[in-house]
């Protein structure tokens, strides 16, 4: 089987997993509406960014990037139980490419990630929520691409090391929460304590985060051109380390 075969086959597999499962799509788009609307509507009265900017059009950004993350990193998961069912022993042994192996999973994960992403960012389109142009609106579907890509292979990362679903959950748990709440989604990174302003700098979300609010109203912290080289240097670091370790997996 050739590479592309390889690569194919696996993609067409977490697609068709997740359109048999709809309930996966209606899940993933519950929580941004709720943060977006409770917290949205909680602070707006309380909060204005560089004077024009409300603070449902600031998190809106911090949001999607929410749901990307959550969704690509929990993409791992899906490698951990084909472990346990047996079928990523099969694919192993057979003689094909490991890195063909992970490119399928990771490209199929992206691939999901990025259709729950894009229903939550036409809703915000279609509410007049964000009104980008549209140079921006691709400048954000190339920040969303690398946001979900790099995070797929941290996930997949994880889970080449572990073997228990449940566990791999948990761990998951601890590294999402902390890079969510340290990316400048939910607060302007201008004014903060050096300790903090220095945790956010080093976070790779912040980049992606503050890329997609410039593209999305126009406002930013960092050049977008840094953000854009922040993450692709850190999905290309995490898709080598994760190619590593993938090959060093056990069948």
């Amino acid at each position: 089987m050739s590479i592309l075969t390889t690569v194919h086959t696996l993609w067409l597999r977490e697609m068709k997993r997740f359109l048999r499962n709809r309930s996966r799509l209606i899940g993933s788009i519950a929580l941004p509406l709720i943060f977006l609307g409770i917290l949205g509507t909680g602070f707006a009265g309380h909060f204005r960014y560089k004077g024009d900017v409300s603070y449902t059009e600031f998190i809106a950004p911090g949001i999607l990037a929410m749901q990307l993350l959550f969704s690509s990193m929990f993409g791992g998961l899906s490698v951990l139980w084909d472990k346990q069912f047996g079928f990523m022993k099969e694919i192993l042994v057979a003689p094909v490419s490991r890195i063909a192996i992970m490119t399928g999973k990771t490209i199929g994960t992206v691939t999901t990630s990025m259709l729950k992403a894009l229903v939550f960012l036409v809703a915000m389109l279609a509410t007049g929520l964000v009104k980008p142009s549209f140079s921006g609106l691709l400048l954000t579907l190339a920040f969303m691409i690398l946001i979900s890509a790099a995070f797929v292979s941290l996930g997949i990362t994880f889970a080449a090391r572990m073997s228990d679903p449940q566990g791999f959950q948990l761990i998951m748990n601890f590294v999402i929460m902390p890079i969510f709440f340290l990316s400048g989604a939910l607060f302007p990174l201008e004014g903060l304590p050096v300790w903090l302003k220095a945790l956010t700098y080093v976070n790779p979300l912040t980049y992606g985060v503050d890329g997609m609010r410039y593209a999305l109203n126009g406002s930013a912290h960092f050049p977008p051109f840094l953000s854009l080289g922040v993450l692709f240097g850190f999905w290309l670091l995490t898709s080598l380390v994760g190619a590593w370790l993938f090959e060093k997996m056990p069948a």
